[in-house]
């Protein structure tokens, strides 16, 4: 239902909160006279029209993720999403778990009490089917139950960046009759099990570690010792706790983007003070860190939940901490490495979720558990159908970012050609934040392609 409805820079915004099932499953699945009284949550979404766009067609914004909310713009006319509304009424969805869709966080969880045992311990395992609820399949269908509301029969338009395109990925399989058209930024998943998937993104981030020491050669030095010195030293983040080798490396998720990459030399060009004749990690330093790597919790708690049984033949497979596991295959990443053993390289890592970081983060500290049992579960629904895909007819554009240390090339393009019909635009012009870098210029060339 509408909210509450503003004007902001000329442009009408209005705000709806939706009441959907938690688990639409149930209610797919239930029969017409079964009585509706299963549990639900509220989604959130932003409607956005130019002047004179009140009977534009729509387009839904899928955000990357997992974890994070749909943009907010202090003037929606600007930039890519200015370009959308040329042509569209702009809804940005925030996914359930995110922004205003009741953001998924230790207070909003764990403190509410809603997964307490009696004796006042965390019920791990309800916390754990909760967190289940919180993947591309069940975005899907709130997006479904949106665009009814909004649009009625009418089908919509979809722009998907990173995650977002995973989502895209999942609504061509599992409800593509409310598809119009379908672009893709960085997002064609790969319909294969998570280890295949974190052995290429490994890899490529290895390159980009490489590409970055080769412009930035004293940096090499500058993070071993830094490691090396987190290892022997305890320094702590404004939040409280240690920082350790494993953290300092997330930094490594800028090399991953064109506009951050360079940020990092910034980050890493004064580390060091002077503590009572004692080198010590500056505040200016620890902050910057923390800057860096921080992020809401969903983003390390959901990550590798969206690559689990993603299809029907990875049905009964586990994800068993998969990044966690393959550090120690994958030449400079392993999580003990002697940091200053010039033997062997040393890489700052990318997205890659360690284990470890469930028990030194704070904010992630009470979702360990649940977490575990999530790496071993085996009832994972598909996601993605390739027998739907191989038979799909709404018109699918897709930019595939040639080096991109996220969502591997190779199998982007192994999934466009499972996907009937999809053009791929593949580029070396852009890192994985192509949208964020250029995105009008993305985005036109995608629109090209599906009207082509």
């Amino acid at each position: 239902m509408l909210v509450n409805s503003y004007i902001q820079h000329s442009c009408t915004v209005n705000e709806h909160r939706f009441v959907v099932p938690l688990d639409h499953r149930k209610t797919l699945n239930a029969p017409a006279s079964t009585p509706q009284t299963l549990e639900t949550i509220e989604i959130f979404a932003r409607e956005v029209i130019r002047p004179g766009g009140e009977n534009l067609p729509y387009l839904v914004y899928l955000q990357g993720g997992p974890g994070f909310g749909a943009p907010r713009s202090g003037d929606f006319r600007d930039g890519w999403l200015g370009r959308l509304l040329d042509d569209h009424r702009l809804v940005l969805l925030d996914q359930r778990g995110t922004g205003q869709s009741g953001r998924l966080d230790a207070r909003s969880l764990v403190e509410s009490g809603r997964f307490d045992n009696p004796d006042g311990s965390i019920n791990d395992q309800a916390l754990a089917d909760y967190l289940m609820l919180f993947r591309q399949d069940q975005i899907v269908w709130d997006a479904e139950y949106v665009r009814r509301e909004l649009a009625g029969d009418a089908q919509w338009s979809t722009l998907g960046q990173s995650f977002g395109g995973f989502i895209t990925t999942a609504y061509l399989s599992l409800a593509p009759e409310g598809l119009k058209k379908s672009l893709l930024t960085g997002g064609l998943p790969g319909l294969t099990h998570v280890d295949e998937i974190y052995r290429r993104t490994y890899a490529a981030t290895a390159k980009r570690n490489q590409t970055y020491f080769s412009r930035y050669a004293s940096d090499e030095r500058t993070i071993r010792e830094i490691a090396a010195h987190l290892r022997d030293t305890e320094e702590l983040l404004p939040t409280g706790e240690r920082l350790s080798p494993a953290r300092f490396r997330m930094i490594g998720m800028g090399l991953g983007t064109t506009t951050r990459t360079d940020m990092l030399h910034y980050l890493l060009e004064g580390p060091w003070t002077t503590v009572r004749g004692q080198r010590r990690l500056s505040h200016q330093f620890l902050e910057g860190i923390a800057a860096e790597i921080a992020g809401t919790p969903m983003y390390a708690v959901l990550h590798e939940t969206i690559y689990a049984g993603a299809t029907p033949d990875l049905a009964g497979t586990t994800t068993n901490w998969s990044a966690d596991r393959l550090a120690e295959e994958i030449p400079g990443f392993a999580k003990d490495a002697d940091p200053l053993d010039e033997s062997e390289p040393y890489y700052l890592t990318g997205e890659h979720m360690m284990r470890r970081f469930f028990d030194e983060d704070p904010f992630l500290r009470p979702f360990a558990k649940a977490c575990d049992i999530l790496a071993t579960r085996t009832d994972w629904p598909a996601v993605y159908i390739p027998e739907v895909l191989t038979h799909n007819t709404v018109p699918v554009a897709a930019a595939v970012y040639y080096d991109d240390m996220f969502v591997p090339r190779e199998l982007s393009l192994d999934t466009a050609t499972t996907i009937r019909g999809a053009r791929t635009w593949i580029t070396n012009e852009y890192q994985h934040d192509g949208l964020r870098a250029s995105g009008t210029n993305v985005i036109d060339h995608l629109f090209e392609l599906v009207r082509d």
